[in-house]
């Protein structure tokens, strides 16, 4: 479904809002070779000066929010240039009117709305899995919406930002950090509104994320009846579905034998991690049938979806900066 645009991007100057936290660091991390883009930075002291941010903000092309929900709400407020657009990574306006949902390879009309858009939000990490995975099905019509659907999700700590980050590599740490922990225990995850809004879904799905003891990575998988489907009773069948949904786009990649191509008969959390793609795997049987999404969180999951965006707002190649 996707287009490479062209190669080279115009020259854009950027300012990261919250460039300190492990999403905007990456962010910085993939700009560092570019020459297209020239980086308007803020002093440590004036970080949280309102008024220096407005300055800053009003004075670039694009500004990357990488705040809490509440910071990156005040940040929009503070734009006052019409002609600055805004790519969002925080939970704040993923599913706010008039703000594009940063996923592309869903439809045409998805990458419209990011190529033509002054409001970008960036997907969820765990969404961005259970999104890939879900809506194919519910839009292509061989699910329905009001399907009860669950899905589990394994990722590495850096999505807990840099406090869970200091407490899985404290030395002296507490041995609870060795196992994985699931958690959102109240099934009210942050998640949970886009996953439900963006898949086209009457409810919203029973959600189990797990925290394992490595950085960075995830799989999100959703386990179904093969009898729930409306069609593609087969696994081969559902296989040959996604693989036509996703043809062509370079950072969306089916496997087309999913059991023939997992390591030892597993999924490793950590196999993409510092990649900014995401495979999906296929598996099980014509009865049951388990659907995944394995990608790294700070890549396919956040900082690299948001380069994503900003490359296709820009009119160029949509890896540019990228890994793939």
């Amino acid at each position: 479904m996707g287009g490479a645009g062209v190669v080279h991007c115009m020259k854009s100057k950027i300012f990261i809002d919250g460039s300190e936290g492990t999403t905007g660091l990456r962010i910085y991390e993939r700009f560092s070779k570019r020459d297209d883009i020239e980086l308007i930075s803020i002093s440590s002291d004036r970080r949280k000066d309102p008024a220096e941010r407005k300055r800053l903000i009003n004075s670039a092309d694009i500004v990357f929010l990488c705040l809490p929900d509440a910071a990156a709400k005040e940040s929009v407020a503070l734009v006052e240039n019409s002609a600055v657009r805004i790519i969002d990574t925080s939970t704040a306006h993923r599913t706010e009117p008039g703000w594009a949902y940063g996923f592309p390879e869903l439809s045409q009309e998805h990458r419209h709305a990011i190529e033509t858009g002054n409001r970008v939000a960036v997907p969820g990490c765990h969404a961005t899995g259970f999104i890939s995975l879900v809506y194919p099905l519910v839009s292509g019509g061989l699910l329905s919406a009001d399907y009860p659907i669950s899905a589990f999700s394994l990722t590495g700590y850096s999505g807990g930002g840099k406090k869970m980050i200091a407490e899985y590599e404290a030395q002296n740490r507490s041995t609870d950090c060795a196992a994985p922990r699931e958690y959102a225990l109240t099934q009210e995850h942050k998640h949970l509104k886009e996953m439900q809004a963006v898949s086209g879904l009457l409810r919203k799905p029973l959600f189990s994320p797990i925290l394992g003891d490595y950085y960075s990575g995830m799989v999100v998988s959703v386990p179904l009846h093969m009898a729930a489907l409306r069609s593609h009773s087969s696994v081969a069948e559902l296989t040959e579905y996604f693989l036509a949904y996703y043809e062509n786009e370079r950072f969306v990649s089916v496997v087309p034998d999913g059991t023939q191509n997992l390591y030892g008969g597993m999924l490793a959390g950590n196999a993409l991690s510092g990649w900014d793609g995401l495979k999906i795997y296929i598996t099980g049987n014509d009865e049951r049938v388990v659907l995944s999404a394995q990608f790294d969180n700070l890549g396919k999951g956040a900082s690299g979806a948001a380069v994503q965006c900003l490359n296709i707002m820009l009119g160029c190649d949509e890896a540019t900066g990228l890994v793939l």
